[in-house]
């Protein structure tokens, strides 16, 4: 077949603030919004030629500006004609199609009139429920199909009625096959991601579901590269298409150390705790993708200890601004956040990202690892995986151009000798500095008295420090047992509120290190009980606790907090 000619345009990508990029969250549908809206529709958008129900899907996301790629494929895409947009992944590629798909789709026809080929199950999802979000409005419904997913389920699915088809390569053919999509009324085609679906060889299947759609059809292929067979399909089964071609931009990750844990699902919040405990990070941003994952994790880090403090789009703007300020301060060594509320942030001392969810695209991905390594410093990127996101960590990989060394979850043996490990470095340090003439005095007068060498004086003291600062082997699998008294060095409180009125171990962390300005990991043992609780904390901190504790209120509710009885007089 002779070679088609092609119009070809290259558009250099520009940074957008408020760009139509974010990817939406697996399980949830909707996007998190995190400013009001602006008044009106955005005029950026409505100057693409799209109309009004699709301009307030986008304006109630908080977006003004469209992507470059955007910017070119909508309003061509809205002519009719055929297109090759060629831009990196998290360039938003994704609203380039489904936006013009959801201007042009009749509603009122329930046949699938557009196919979306993509090349992972996650990707379908992500594209998927951006689709359902964007066309919110327009009485559309999108249908994904995808292998891992039972297929009696997208049986129910196809036969009530689906106007746009996501999919993988695979169970979009096997449905063809079986009778249960019917492509006869497709009038739009978009594949996505073509390179990596030739390189995971679906490419056979991809035209042999071209073959099944009318010659009659609109296509649209997006692609990061473009390889001599994609080139070759695009000849073959596209008309004329025009070429847009946006150049990526520079992206800087030198300074950034990459680590991936990979860990089953069920476990992951298990790892990213030992992780924490080894790394023991100065100032942490730990990224989730929906809003419940970050209030379990921020609940869990709490529970352990861990002074961390959680921001998504629930808030109101007065409580972030309380943990902005808190984190940046440094009162608060844990950020977990969602990727739309952490927007804006500019924290140059932030030492570590966790990604406890693998992003959904490069650009996210490099957005949230961007967040350390600032000010020519140095920072950790650590990422949890599961064994399915194997792909992905590659792919990733590939389009960074740097490595992502992966690294074994560290058990409790791993923890404690790093903890010594660190211990004897300060105590080295300490050493070096020579500023403890008092200390030598109590040493002195020890020997004088004792039979006891400085040696076994020294380990005795180091032994108490260890202790008060609880550097103990970190128990993941067991929570924590109380005695009826409290620990050596510290102080049993009780604190007359309890799970009656819905108070967590969290709210007892986070007053105690709001109101009397104490590490969370200074915070012992918490007992909980229908009308009373119970928490441990260093004995010379104490007073100063319940002093803070007697004018604070806990879930609404004034708290009296006293020294507490030991159980068996309760």
């Amino acid at each position: 077949m002779a070679k088609k000619e092609k119009s070809v345009a290259t558009v250099e990508e520009r940074p957008e603030s408020a760009a139509l990029t974010t990817p939406v969250a697996e399980p949830e549908i909707d996007l998190e919004i995190e400013t009001p809206l602006a008044s009106g529709l955005p005029a950026a958008f409505a100057a693409l030629g799209l109309g009004e129900p699709l301009l307030r899907a986008i304006a109630e996301s908080g977006f003004t500006q469209p992507t470059p790629i955007q910017s070119e494929a909508i309003p061509f895409f809205l002519t009719g004609r055929d297109l090759i947009g060629q831009a990196q992944t998290g360039t938003g590629k994704t609203a380039a199609f489904a936006l013009p798909l959801a201007q042009l789709i009749d509603p009122d026809k329930r046949k699938p009139q557009a196919i979306v080929l993509l090349p992972t199950r996650e990707l379908c999802l992500q594209v998927s429920a951006e689709t359902r979000h964007l066309s919110k409005f327009c009485r559309i419904r999108v249908v994904a199909v995808y292998g891992g997913q039972p297929i009696d389920r997208q049986f129910r699915a196809l036969e009530a009625g689906a106007h746009i088809v996501v999919g993988t390569p695979g169970r979009v053919l096997d449905h063809i096959r079986r009778g249960t999509l019917d492509l006869s009324d497709i009038q739009y085609v978009a594949l996505d991601e073509a390179d990596e679906m030739l390189q995971m060889g679906f490419i056979e299947d991809v035209e042999e579901i071209l073959k099944s759609a009318p010659k009659q059809r609109q296509t649209a292929l997006f692609s990061a590269t473009m390889p001599p067979r994609i080139a070759a399909l695009a000849n073959e089964t596209m008309k004329n298409p025009y070429h847009i071609k946006i150049q990526p931009k520079e992206r800087t990750v030198a300074r950034i150390t990459q680590t991936y844990y990979e860990v089953p699902n069920s476990r992951k919040q298990e790892a990213l705790l030992r992780i924490l405990d080894m790394e023991e990070p100065k100032s942490a941003i730990i990224f989730c993708k929906t809003k419940k994952d970050v209030d379990d994790l921020g609940e869990a880090l709490q529970n352990k200890g861990f002074n961390a403090e959680t921001l998504h789009g629930d808030m109101n703007q007065t409580l972030r601004d309380r943990v902005m300020g808190r984190f940046r301060s440094g009162k608060a060594e844990i950020l977990v956040a969602t990727d739309v509320a952490a927007r804006g942030l500019d924290i140059d001392q932030v030492t570590h990202v966790f990604n406890f969810d693998l992003p959904w695209d490069t650009e996210s991905y490099i957005h949230r690892i961007g967040r350390t390594g600032r000010a020519g410093r140095s920072g950790d990127a650590i990422t949890l995986v599961t064994p399915r996101d194997r792909h992905q960590i590659k792919m990733l990989e590939k389009q960074i151009k740097a490595p992502i060394g992966q690294a074994q979850v560290p058990t409790p043996a791993d923890i404690a000798r790093r903890h010594r490990e660190r211990f004897q470095k300060e105590v080295e340090a300490a050493l070096e500095l020579g500023d403890f003439d008092r200390e030598a005095l109590i040493v002195e007068a020890i020997t004088e008295k004792t039979d006891w060498t400085t040696g076994e004086i020294a380990a005795a003291a180091m032994n108490l420090l260890w202790k008060s600062r609880r550097l103990t082997d970190f128990d993941l699998d067991a929570a924590r047992e109380t005695d009826a008294r409290a620990e050596v060095g510290m102080v049993r409180i009780f604190l007359q509120i309890g799970r009656f009125d819905n108070v967590r171990p969290g709210d007892i962390v986070g007053a105690i290190a709001n109101e009397a300005g104490l590490s969370g990991k200074s915070v012992g043992a918490i007992e909980i009980f229908d009308r009373s609780s119970y928490v441990e904390v260093p004995e010379r901190d104490a007073s100063r606790v319940i002093s803070a504790l007697n004018n604070t209120k806990l879930r609404g509710r004034k708290v009296r907090a006293d020294v507490a009885r030991p159980k068996d007089d309760r």
